[in-house]
């Protein structure tokens, strides 16, 4: 059976980011985007992982450009934009679709999963990734990173 443990990223200082270096953590894959109206959402994150990584919680950004064209910038100012504005070291991937047909493949894998109604609507749309590799939750993109219903999920999946 495949699990989200199965794909792999492309970190955004350009280096192998595969997830099973995840394997035995709760992972939240978030698609981001540096001009957005959700973007303070950024701080949030930053606060989850603060709070949960000694516990197992990675939080991973993926920026994405594919809703509103807002993420134009290149992987470098995205993080530099990050890092500046929000004080973000948790880890970011390079720039990758989350919709369509040239969507990342564990977005797809998602889509295929939970069905179409369960892909990404808007930018800070969350997954929450069990330590097994398996789906254990999704959160649209309205729902605030420090929300009471996400906190429950992760730590029930932690």
């Amino acid at each position: 059976m495949t699990n989200a443990h199965a794909f792999s990223f492309t970190s955004i200082e350009g280096k192998p980011l595969p997830l099973t270096a995840f394997k035995g953590k709760a992972v939240l894959v978030v698609n981001t985007a540096s001009a957005c109206g959700l973007t303070p959402q950024y701080k949030g994150l930053e606060a989850l992982w603060r709070a949960y990584k000694d516990k197992g919680l990675v939080v991973l950004g993926v920026p994405s450009n594919d809703f509103g064209a807002q993420e134009p910038g290149s992987e470098k100012e995205i993080q530099t934009f990050c890092e500046t504005r929000f004080g973000v070291d948790f880890p970011l991937t390079s720039k990758e679709h989350v919709i369509g047909a040239g969507a990342h493949p564990l977005y797809k894998w998602i889509a295929g999963e939970l069905g179409e109604g369960a892909t990404p609507k808007w930018n800070f749309h969350k997954y929450l990734i069990g330590k097994d590799g398996a789906i254990a939750g999704t959160f649209g993109s309205r729902v605030e990173p420090e929300s009471g219903e996400l906190k429950q999920a992760i730590e029930a999946a932690l």
